[in-house]
């Protein structure tokens, strides 16, 4: 009894006074308290890690469906003509050639051999519109039809010095432009 009465006045009089003393406490406690709470949360998977990311991917489409890609398009369908009515390819080479006009068109003029080939809305924007802006002068080449739907297409003109994009609707089968831009190259 007196030997480990002995031990113990030595341990707190000089070995925990000691720096030696203190950092083995301090290593006690931080071992008692990683495992306090190692056995507080119970076992655990060691490879999940710190992510919570499911084990399986996830899918947002029903893979029954079908492809639902950009590869998997369908085939715009071809423009609905009315009997009798131009196409849209005569309605852009004749929209163009009224466009490109020529050098002794007046405004009034220019603008009267748009209207019929036009819808209302693109006659109103080009109002005011002065036919010696046009960039261009003469067709290079034969319109290039990009059917969108069976009321709307796209024609694109090459041009001199670019091309002419227009945008034709038919919602009752006459095609009528309803949108100019232009493309330089």
């Amino acid at each position: 009894m007196r030997a480990m009465r002995r031990a113990v006045e030595f341990l707190f009089t000089r070995l925990i006074r000691s720096r030696l003393g203190i950092a083995l406490v301090i290593a006690v406690l931080v071992l008692g308290v990683i495992s306090t709470a190692r056995l507080v949360s119970g076992p655990g998977d060691l490879t999940a890690g710190l992510s919570s990311r499911p084990r399986e991917p996830i899918t947002t489409v029903d893979p029954e469906e079908g492809d639902d890609g950009v590869i998997a398009t369908p085939v715009p369908e071809s423009p609905r003509t009315r009997p009798g009515e131009s196409t849209p390819e005569q309605t852009a080479t004749r929209f163009t050639t009224a466009w490109l006009g020529g050098p002794a068109t007046t405004a009034e003029q220019w603008q009267a051999s748009l209207r019929p080939l036009s819808t209302p809305a693109l006659t109103e924007k080009l109002t005011g519109a002065d036919p010696a802006g046009v960039p261009a002068e003469k067709v290079t080449g034969t319109p290039m039809l990009r059917p969108r739907t069976a009321v709307f297409a796209e024609v694109l003109v090459p041009l001199e010095n670019g091309r002419l994009r227009l945008e034709l609707v038919a919602p009752d089968g006459r095609w009528l432009v309803d949108a100019v831009d232009w493309e330089r190259e």
